[in-house]
This record gives C-alpha cells, structure tokens and sequence, in this order.
C-alpha cells in the first residue's frame, strides 16, 4: 500500500453503473471490472473525501447481486450509494446498506467543513425514467438547510435531468426536473450536480450549475455520430473501465478529471 500523504484540496472519487451481475451469463466480468476500479481507488496514496456511487448498482437487482456488491464496494474511504433504474430499493436497502427493506426512497447525505454531499433516489420502480418524489424533494431542501450555507454542496442522483443527446438515454432520463431547477435557485451554495445513467463521461449544465456526468463502470456508450457495429449494439464493452474525480478547491472552484483504469 502507497503511504498515505495529506492533500490540499478535496477530492471526490465518482464511479457509476457497475451492473453487478452473479449468473453465468455475465462469466465474471461485471464483478472483475468493479473490483479493478475498487482496488484503483483503495491503493490511491491520497485519503479521498468520499467515493459516490450513483445507481445501477446491481443489474437485476437481485440478493445476490447486492451481496455481491457490498463485497466489492468495501473502501477506506467515506462510500456513498444511491439506486438507478436497474437497482431493486428494498434488496438494496437489506443486503448492500444493511437496513430495514422498505420501498422509500434511499437518499443519503455527507457534510464536512468542506463540502455537503447529498445523493438522491431518482429510481421509479418498474419504470427505467427518473424522477425525484415529493418526499425526495423534501428530503433534499431539508439536507441543504440544516447544512452550512457557506460550504459547497454537490447534488448527486443516478438520471441527469437534462438531454445529453443520446437518444437511447434521453428517453429514459431524469424528468419532472422543473421542480429540482426551482430549489436550486433557493440554495447558491449548489455547487455542481453530479449524475450517472449514460454510460459516457459528460459535462453540460442545468439550472445554471455545472452537470458532471460520470462514466460507466461495465460499459461505455456508443456516441450518436460512432460507427455502430449492429442496430441495437448501443455499447462499448471492450474499453476500460473509468471513474471521475471532482476536486473543490479552497475558493470552492470545482474541477473534474476523467481517468480510465486499465484492466489487468
């Protein structure tokens, strides 16, 4: 293990859409490329603040997909999760958290003197589409109350709340998203929104905040403008693996880098 060295800034490990999945058909590789990316982050000479991991999770959302993933997630650093459309709430909440296994929302929030992490349920159960619930909504405006109004806060969810012109994504995006765009404006802290779902790295905005879109863990999508190999072949497989690592500085300036990890 590196030696362990102070950092001035903090830092954000992203990772997103492992699709854990335990059957035969998937030979391993789901929980191979996860643990790659996990081993990567752990053996980081820096203590990272947090390590997120926004959604999709499991790819069936199944006991054994989540136990699983509560295997492989296990990091030294501070781990937050949070459902997509693939995940299942209540096997989520029983065999990855640990907890009662209730259909609510799992929403889940991280304040330091540096930074307010807040990562929300966007998750429609049965449904591919994301929203963010009343009780979500409530949860979220509570979470950045009670938090400090001088510290950066950072919104993560699973379903990006804007078009990134990737019409099989687009379709299945984040939406009801007026509702989210109106707090924003209550809350100038609202540092940057954080996001999964696509498969690709991206960067755009919404509300007039920065929206950082991580790539995926199992997949890499096939851009509308790529050569596509067969209709509905939408994915790369073949490429790495790849996390986003979002840096706020003492000004509360946010950078973010994209780094892929090589498979070995």
């Amino acid at each position: 293990m590196p030696t362990r060295t102070p950092k001035p800034q903090t830092v954000i490990a992203h990772v997103s859409d492992t699709h854990i999945d335990v059957g035969a058909d998937d030979g391993g590789r789901s929980v191979a490329r996860t643990r790659t990316v996990m081993e990567y982050l752990n053996a980081l000479p820096y203590d990272l603040d947090a390590v997120i991991v926004t959604g999709d999770i499991a790819d069936h959302g199944t006991p054994e997909e989540y136990e699983a993933a509560r295997e492989l997630l296990t990091t030294r650093h501070p781990l937050l999760t949070c459902p997509g459309n693939h995940d299942d709430r209540a096997a989520f909440r029983a065999h990855l958290l640990g907890e009662r296994p209730t259909t609510s929302p799992v929403n889940h929030s991280y304040t330091t003197e540096s930074f307010t992490l807040a990562l929300c349920d966007t998750s429609v159960p049965g449904k591919h589409h994301g929203t963010l619930t009343d009780e979500t909504l409530t949860w979220l405006a509570n979470t950045l109350a009670k938090a400090p109004a001088d510290v950066p806060a950072l919104i993560a969810f699973h379903h990006p709340p804007v078009a990134l012109y990737t019409p099989y994504v687009d379709e299945i995006r984040q939406f009801d998203e007026t509702r989210l765009a109106a707090l924003t404006t209550r809350h100038p802290n609202i540092t940057a929104f954080l996001a999964g779902h696509a498969h690709t790295p991206a960067a755009t905005t919404f509300a007039g905040k920065p929206l950082l879109v991580a790539p995926g863990v199992t997949s890499t999508l096939r851009l509308p403008w790529e050569p596509q190999t067969h209709a509905t072949h939408h994915v790369h497989r073949d490429l790495p693996p790849s996390v986003a690592f979002h840096v706020l500085d003492a000004e509360g300036r946010l950078t973010t880098h994209y780094r892929p990890v090589p498979l070995v």
